[in-house]
């Protein structure tokens, strides 16, 4: 008995979907397991190496080496040579000019800023725990401040090639790019909860840290600008935001107080900055990726 075309046409489309969502799901689980296994080695080596030896922190380099490992594995080096091109293709790790990185780090820093106002402001308004840290006054100064910078690192680097190269790369080929940019910043935000908690302020404050390095990772195809501003903003996370958490005065007890709108306006006003400091640097991108076809074009007309 032969089957209908149509039929048989309607049978590849739904395994061309089946097979492209499981490839999308292999995706996202490989990013949460990239962050998970570099923090999860970032903090076996942090703690071993404050309980052995504290005066020498020899956590940071252990870990810098691994980072320069997985680095370089993701963007194509290592075994198996068959999916060298492939790895490189996903990690999206393409060198930019320095007015894309300019405009980049303005948008971001611009987002940083208005990311640390909803921060402290959701966290006047519900209770959550904060995020805490361990008494480290006892440690030298010296090794707390390179594993503080070291901790900075490791986020931005595998956060950025997991999340933003590879999964959101991976969404890219089969969704437009708000639904990709979307989805990948909505499991990176769940990917927080076991650390952070699945209190809702906090996961929509990381789907929004998400969108703002899925942008510039779209915008300017590369994730390479988005990882300097990713450190800064984690560096000033940990340093001043996140020590004060527990200071913070809910308003149910306290009542408003000037501060709290202080930082409402800093987010709002801040967002708008960020949007249209994003708009440059989407010009600036379109400005890079026509003078790359220029010179392309005209070294072929060379031959």
């Amino acid at each position: 008995m032969e089957t209908d075309p149509m039929e048989k046409d309607r049978m590849e489309k739904d395994l061309s979907r089946a097979t492209s969502t499981l490839k999308l799901i292999g995706f996202a689980l490989l990013a949460v397991a990239i962050t998970t296994l570099a923090g999860g080695i970032w903090a076996g080596l942090l703690i071993t190496n404050l309980q052995t030896a504290p005066a020498v922190p020899w956590s940071v380099p252990a870990m810098a080496l691994l980072l320069w490992l997985a680095w370089s594995y993701l963007g194509g080096k290592g075994w198996p040579r068959s999916t060298s091109e492939a790895r490189r293709h996903y990690l999206r790790a393409n060198p930019k000019p320095v007015r894309v990185y300019l405009w980049a780090s303005i948008a971001g820093g611009l987002a940083v800023i208005a990311l640390a106002g909803y921060w402290i402001a959701l966290f006047q308004l519900v209770k959550m725990p904060p995020n805490a840290f361990s008494d480290v006054s006892a440690y030298p100064r010296f090794t707390v401040g390179l594993m503080i910078l070291m901790g900075s690192l490791v986020a931005p680097l595998m956060e950025e090639a997991a999340f933003r190269g590879y999964f959101q790369v991976a969404l890219e080929h089969q969704l437009r790019a708000p639904l990709a940019i979307a989805i990948s910043s909505l499991i990176f935000a769940l990917a927080h909860g076991p650390t952070q908690g699945f209190l809702w302020p906090k996961l929509l404050f990381y789907f929004l840290v998400g969108v703002t390095f899925g942008a510039i990772a779209y915008l300017t195809n590369s994730i390479l600008p988005a990882i300097p501003v990713h450190f800064v903003g984690l560096l000033i996370f940990f340093t001043l935001i996140w020590p004060q958490d527990a200071a913070r005065p809910l308003l149910a007890n306290a009542g408003t107080e000037s501060w709290f709108w202080i930082h409402v306006a800093q987010s709002v006003v801040f967002t708008i900055l960020a949007i249209c400091a994003f708009r440059r640097l989407a010009r600036a991108s379109i400005q890079d990726t026509l003078s790359q076809a220029t010179l392309a074009h005209s070294d072929l007309s060379r031959f």
